[in-house]
């Protein structure tokens, strides 16, 4: 068993029947990616936050959000220490490996906009100075996609910044019973032990980074893309970014697998997860509904020719 599997087995011990989520998760962590939680609370996501950072053994934060945080407190303020006769900045809550924004979608746009530039650059730019953040930096957001009084929908720009959007879902009678189990006198939490650290996972994802692609599976990539932007059906296709995000997060997803080459099945099985968030649908009442979304990604990739040809021709490792 390698080490990414190695977190996911753990990581099951934790959060039990949700084999497919955790490994979702695992994938666009080993791709360098942040993740969305979108769920009703209870369903274990601040608790599959704090056991992937403790698994990972990476500095973990959790930041409610609420309509009245300000943007400094996450990123940072420049204030003048008069004992020191100097300004100094006093960093924020993204300075931190693994953040867990909470309820992401209860503050104020001006708040989430904050979070666009650590998301995509690593950094953050205050009083005209760039601090960068650390590497790696994980953004895990938790919503509640029921409840919608006193939120604010995340805009398409941040919705395109998470590799990822995850629900975790109700565990099946058998799982929860099992939970019952395992959390009746002990908290399985407390008994995980780290697998990986900071410099082991920058290494995997290096790794992921060079996992081959050949032409054909990269043409079928683009070929899911462009299905998005063409359908009648979609008033918002993927962005160029989107294109990124899917490749890369199909590569981890053969890293996972311990394959030499990624394939088709590794594309299709990451598509959406990675696309469905990104698309908006025609139609007042399904453009954002997140299963609606969810099922026009499955359509249009039922629709697609598959690439049947030897895959890992091109592989410079041949």
């Amino acid at each position: 068993m390698n080490r990414p599997q190695m977190v996911v087995e753990r990581l099951n011990r934790v959060i039990l029947g949700k084999q497919e989520v955790i490994e979702d998760l695992i994938v666009a962590v080993l791709a360098g990616g942040h993740v969305l939680l979108e769920d009703v609370p209870g369903t274990g996501k601040t608790t599959l936050a704090k056991a992937l950072a403790r698994l990972l053994d990476l500095d973990f934060k959790r930041i409610q959000f609420t309509p009245d945080l300000l943007p400094s407190e996450l990123t940072g303020i420049t204030y003048f220490d008069q004992s020191r006769s100097s300004f100094v900045f006093r960093p924020g809550s993204v300075f931190t490996q693994v953040l867990l924004a909470d309820e992401i979608n209860r503050a104020t746009p001006r708040t989430q906009s904050s979070l666009l530039e650590c998301m995509e650059e690593r950094q953050v730019s205050v009083d005209g100075e760039t601090y960068r953040l650390s590497d790696p930096f994980i953004v895990l957001a938790t919503e509640n996609p029921l409840e919608t009084q006193g939120t604010f929908p995340l805009p398409e720009a941040q919705l395109d910044r998470f590799m990822m959007r995850l629900a975790i879902g109700y565990p099946p009678a058998a799982a929860e019973l099992a939970m019952i189990d395992a959390w009746l006198a002990d908290n399985p939490l407390e008994e995980l032990e780290p697998v990986l650290d900071g410099p082991a996972l920058l290494e995997l994802r290096g790794r992921s980074r060079r996992i081959h692609v050949g032409p054909a599976v990269r043409s079928y990539i683009l070929s899911i893309i462009q299905a998005t932007r063409s359908s009648d059906r979609l008033l918002l296709g993927a962005s160029p970014r989107a294109t990124l995000a899917l490749t890369h997060a199909a590569q981890a997803r053969a890293l996972l697998e311990e394959a030499d080459f990624v394939t088709p099945d590794h594309v299709k099985r990451v598509t959406v997860p990675v696309l469905a968030h990104r698309i908006l649908l025609r139609g007042s009442q399904l453009g954002r509904s997140s299963d609606a979304q969810r099922s026009r990604i499955r359509d249009l990739l039922a629709e697609l020719p598959v690439p049947t040809e030897d895959l890992s021709v091109g592989n410079p490792e041949d």
